[in-house]
């Protein structure tokens, strides 16, 4: 989640949970859902939702009996785990049909041969494992999709087109977020041509994707098969880390007011040893310095002649967020923002606000901020699904993917697109 408080230090004795319902039948190493009335105090946790309600925090039984021995309030929400149906898991899946690295890289491949006039693959940069040549790193990918004319896909920022850009799966154990990247794709390749508003809308702007900004997050996720590992951040195992406590949190290591969030290197919202020290990062940072001009000044707002959007997608909690996320002021231009946001919701419903007002606090390095502080572009957060039921949290069951979550979220994502030409054009 862009916006999520994720401890991981120990926990301290200032603890005490009540437990009023729990799950009867587990191991006590299967995570769960839980809701604490009053968090204030916390460490040690993984907590993956704040609101009015509370904070949901994953923890398994284990854990859970350890709080309510020490006395807090603690209620059972929902699994993390979802079913999965029997049968055979197809090559390149894992946890009922979620597509791997390798199906995402190889998907990515198929489509731009398929699709010469319509797309340019880019290579634009490398993950974390790849960057030391440990097995299993990745190039990190990013496509380009238009009707393409003399000039367009190019790594320039004065490009004769405007750009929305989409990236997901940044905090990889948010797996129903790189599913969208994949139907976004291929709902645009195969609609230019049939369909009027995504012929329309490729003929007049390019698409920029990268559906997998974390993979060696995802890898990691993915080799738990229908059990997912919840790994949050990149693969840096540099630190002393075990577990899925290695690595950056990639959403709060950005450049752009960088330094506020955890410098317990096993938290999971570790922010790293400097502003934009990932390498996952530094190629996000320089891909949209490539294909953003820079349309704003350091204080003031971008001007209404500023164009561009951009997405990044996470989950869960059914917002749009629109920055700052560092701050609880508002940005310069703050109601052309929520104004888009707004359109962007009458798709998916969900709520708009910024950080603060979403999930109620600040959170510095995180990639919106970036792309509007830095560049001007029209930026947000998605944070698609629901708390609890079998399309909520981290890891919903595969099939919401195709019943919920996308015909939730298609809409909001072309009429991000559509707006690239003047975002900040009320």
């Amino acid at each position: 989640m862009r916006l999520r408080t994720l401890l991981a230090a120990a926990f301290t004795a200032a603890l005490a949970v009540t437990v009023v319902a729990s799950p009867t039948q587990a191991s006590d190493s299967t995570p769960y859902y839980w809701r604490i009335d009053d968090a204030r105090g916390l460490s040690g946790l993984d907590i993956a939702d704040e609101g009015p309600g509370g904070t949901i925090i994953v923890a398994d039984k284990a854990t859970a009996a350890k709080l309510t021995r020490q006395g807090r309030h603690l209620t059972y929400v929902d699994t993390v785990y979802k079913s999965v149906p029997a049968g055979l898991t197809a090559a390149d899946t894992y946890y009922g049909g979620y597509h791997t690295v390798t199906a995402q890289e190889n998907h990515l491949n198929q489509v731009a041969a398929a699709y010469p006039s319509l797309t340019r693959l880019y290579d634009i940069g490398d993950s974390w494992r790849k960057t030391k040549g440990l097995s299993g790193g990745h190039d990190i990918l990013a496509l380009c999709v238009t009707k393409k004319n003399a000039g367009d896909c190019s790594l320039a920022p004065q490009s004769p087109k405007p750009r929305f850009s989409l990236i997901a799966q940044i905090h990889a154990r948010e797996i129903a977020t790189g599913e969208l990247a994949w139907r976004f794709i291929d709902t645009l390749t195969t609609g230019y041509g049939s369909d009027a508003r995504i012929t329309a809308l490729l003929d007049s702007t390019e698409v920029w994707i990268v559906p997998i900004a974390n993979p060696d997050g995802v890898d990691i996720v993915a080799s738990g098969g229908n059990r997912p590992k919840l790994q949050r951040k990149n693969a840096n195992n540099s630190r002393g880390c075990s577990g899925t406590s290695i690595g950056v949190d990639l959403n709060r290591n950005s450049s752009y007011k960088w330094g506020n969030e955890s410098n317990s290197a096993c938290s999971e919202t570790y922010q790293g040893t400097a502003a934009a020290s990932e390498p996952e990062v530094k190629a996000l940072e320089s891909w949209y310095r490539a294909i953003h001009p820079d349309q704003r000044g350091d204080t003031g707002p971008a001007p209404t002649t500023a164009r561009d959007t951009m997405i990044t997608l996470h989950s869960y909690g059914g917002y749009v967020v629109v920055p700052w996320g560092y701050t609880s002021a508002k940005a310069p231009n703050d109601a052309q923002l929520r104004a888009l946001g707004k359109k962007m919701a009458q798709s998916n419903g969900y709520i708009v606000g910024t950080g603060p007002e979403t999930v109620g606090y600040t959170s510095g390095g995180v990639t919106d901020d970036y792309t509007y502080g830095a560049l001007g572009v029209a930026s947000f957060t998605i944070e698609v699904g629901g708390e609890s039921g079998s399309c909520g949290g981290f890891l919903p069951a595969y099939s919401c993917v195709d019943s919920s979550i996308w015909p939730l979220n298609k809409g909001a994502l072309l009429t991000a697109a559509d707006e690239a030409d003047s975002p900040y054009v009320l």
